[in-house]
């Protein structure tokens, strides 16, 4: 891309306001292990998981959008990784089911939030970990699997939004989530381009061919700022709030004509959680 052509995507950036959820990390502890990041063994500091998250509370207030909160649940310490609570698009809200008991309430939890918030909900019947493997970019939705959520989970998707279902299959361990490994940064909601931006190790050779075909201009974003979830990131379509350790994104982003923003969540990465996994889009 030339210098030209960056000013003048510069130029037609647009935010657009965002409401998400978010689940303030009052229980926030390590106690278990599912997931590679999560290590037991090793002491948290639930005060300053709370602090961090208090910044990132805080950019997004900044940054205009309607930020709702669901009352964190005693017992619960991944409930701070709200994009797991569901998927919601059109009012209506496709509830989680959680491969592992340890977040297994948590699903319940988040369909009654739903419920008594004027969201149409669906309660799930296969496995699926909601915003952390459903990706919405224009009008399609980029669904993983290989990890969590099954990938009959994408069918039950097709079934309520009648939209385009695209699965993409997932091989490293450590990139568990889809929202570990891609990041959506510009969905085409407003008139704009579809942008992402991926780890291409982190999927399976059909999927990152699709990948390849279908956003040849994705950023590739490198293993350093990936092993930071620097990936794990949330886009207003101009202003990308990111993992503030994640460099080089930072530089591919703002040559694109983004506006990144980072923000240090490194005691949530103790759990395998970064700044989308802290943030579901309530769409109506």
């Amino acid at each position: 891309m030339t210098i030209t052509e960056t000013a003048a995507t510069a130029s037609t950036r647009v935010p657009t306001r965002r409401t998400v959820l978010m689940c303030r990390p009052e229980h926030f502890t390590v106690s278990y292990r599912i997931n590679p990041w999560m290590h037991p063994e090793d002491p948290t500091d639930t005060s300053l998981a709370v602090r961090q998250w208090e910044l990132l509370h805080r950019a997004y207030l900044d940054l205009g959008f309607d930020v709702r909160l669901i009352d964190p649940a005693e017992g619960l310490p991944d409930m701070v990784y709200a994009a797991n609570g569901g998927f919601v698009l059109d009012g209506i809200a496709y509830g989680a089911r959680f491969q592992y008991p340890e977040r297994g309430p948590e699903g319940p939890a988040y369909l009654d939030w739903f419920a008594a918030n004027g969201f149409e909900v669906r309660e799930p019947v296969s496995v699926n970990e909601g915003e952390g493997d459903f990706l919405l970019v224009g009008d399609r939705i980029l669904a993983g699997t290989g990890f969590r959520s099954d990938a009959a989970s994408h069918d039950e998707l097709r079934a309520i939004y009648r939209r385009e279902v695209v699965t993409l299959r997932l091989v490293d361990p450590s990139f568990y989530h889809l929202d570990t490994a891609l990041a959506v940064l510009d969905p085409g909601l407003s008139g704009g381009d579809e942008n992402i931006a991926y780890l291409p190790k982190a999927f399976a050779p059909e999927s990152l061919a699709w990948l390849q075909r279908t956003y040849p201009d994705a950023i590739l974003v490198n293993d350093d700022d990936a092993a930071v979830l620097g990936l794990n990131s949330f886009s207003d379509g101009y202003n990308v709030v990111i993992a503030s350790r994640a460099t080089d994104f930072e530089r591919q982003l703002r040559a694109r004509g983004y506006n990144p923003i980072g923000v240090d969540l490194s005691e949530l990465l103790l759990g395998g959680g970064g700044v989308k996994c802290c943030t579901l889009e309530l769409r109506s």
